[in-house]
């Protein structure tokens, strides 16, 4: 059997049923439950009595997912998102006047996970299911490319955002049919840990209904995921559009991650076999009144602490339309001290804008495309550490890149 594999097979785990985490509780921890004042344990399979139903929990990958995580949450090292669809990457291409065509992205994604010794300050990447399955221009597989750069190979799996009927112009994501089959698909393939985006929207409310859905919906799969031997990074962002403020951001983020937890919790879902990508505490994008490094430090830092369980090994920011340099310097000031989590990064845009645009579609720039993701990669590795200076970064990394009502 090789390393990371299950002992058992796919089919094995289908005909297995889906609360196979009961078993280990992060509250109560592993195989224990409490009932009128007395633990009892569990073995690794085994039947409870529920009114009107019969749970059976079987022997779940816990070991491999709290290895996964801890692989992926280790020092100077950060996630790569480059997990964009098709459209959205079109949407990249366009902008440095390529068609968008497989051959395109193939070429584009070749650049990314070839770049050498990436590996170093990288060590997951988000993929779209394209990906996966993709081979780079040479004929070799992407994972295996990844793999033999130390760097741990996730997917995208949820469906996108809808409207969400009954808000206020409101949306919820897509995506829990079929979860289980894809993501025991995915596991074959060689991903690791999976990735669902939701989203909240402070000029919108956000109304009780849209968070708890955000909240449901990411307890869910978290579950599923896990059931199949997939990491769960849960990430429900707070849009940085608006004119509010940063206190609103903070009492906003406080109810979401207490509602993300509570469903968590409820879905038996193992709190060391996660991770998380939450927004950072700003102000809104369209507030006048900006906040430095060290407020949206202190903000953030607050929130996790008083929300997020020392349990969880890591905490990947997402960048979310900051700039390169600013995402940079965030991160940075969020690491001058000890914190109970790895704090670290899975930026998309604040590692791979400079990349693309000094790419430019031409098989000449490839090195220097390269080495400008090694640049940021490496700031980003001395941010996690909280080593980063600042010193010597070009124009281009220091500008932001926030779209309104922006569509991933």
């Amino acid at each position: 059997m090789g390393e990371g594999e299950s002992q058992y097979s796919e089919a094995e785990r289908g005909e297995m049923a889906s609360a196979s985490l009961v078993s280990s509780s992060p509250v109560l921890g592993k195989s224990e439950w409490v009932k009128g004042g007395q633990s009892i344990r569990l073995s690794s399979t085994a039947a409870i009595r529920c009114l009107p139903a019969t749970i059976t929990i079987r022997a779940s990958y816990a070991d491999e997912l709290v290895k996964t995580a801890k692989t992926i949450a280790s020092p100077g090292r950060g996630i790569l998102a480059m997990d964009e669809s098709n459209a959205t990457c079109g949407k990249r291409l366009a902008s440095i006047g390529l068609e968008n065509t497989e051959a395109n992205r193939q070429a584009y994604r070749t650049l990314l996970v070839s770049a050498p010794s990436l590996g170093q300050y990288i060590s997951g990447a988000i993929l779209f299911e394209e990906t996966l399955y993709q081979s780079t221009v040479d004929g070799k597989k992407i994972v295996d490319i990844l793999v033999e750069q130390g760097i741990v190979p996730g997917i995208k799996v949820d469906k996108g955002l809808v409207p969400l009927a009954g808000s206020n112009n409101e949306s919820w994501c897509q995506g829990l049919d079929g979860l289980a089959s894809r993501s025991a698909a995915y596991y074959q393939q060689g991903a690791r840990f999976a990735k669902w985006r939701t989203v909240v929207s402070i000029p919108n409310g956000p109304s009780a209904l849209a968070v708890k859905e955000a909240a449901w919906g990411l307890a869910r799969y978290a579950a599923i995921s896990q059931d199949n031997g997939l990491v769960p990074i849960v990430e429900p962002e707070i849009l940085l559009d608006g004119e509010h403020g940063i206190d609103r951001t903070f009492e906003v983020a406080q109810k979401v991650w207490a509602e993300v937890f509570f469903y968590l919790a409820e879905n038996n879902v193992l709190f060391e076999g996660i991770l998380l990508k939450p927004s950072m505490v700003t102000p809104g994008a369209e507030c006048s009144d900006r906040a430095t490094p060290e407020q949206v430090a202190s903000y953030t830092l607050k929130l996790l602490k008083t929300r997020i369980p020392p349990a969880v090994p890591g905490i990947m920011f997402l960048s979310g339309g900051q700039s390169e340099v600013e995402a940079t310097l965030n991160l940075n000031a969020m690491n001058q001290a000890p914190n109970p989590w790895h704090v670290s990064f899975s930026y998309a845009r604040a590692l791979q804008n400079t990349c693309l645009k000094t790419w430019g579609g031409r098989p000449e720039n490839v090195k220097a495309a390269q080495d400008a993701l090694l640049l940021r990669a490496k700031a980003n590795s001395l941010a996690q550490l909280g080593k980063y200076t600042g010193e010597g970064e070009s124009e281009e990394a220091k500008k932001g890149m926030f779209v309104k009502g922006y569509v991933y």
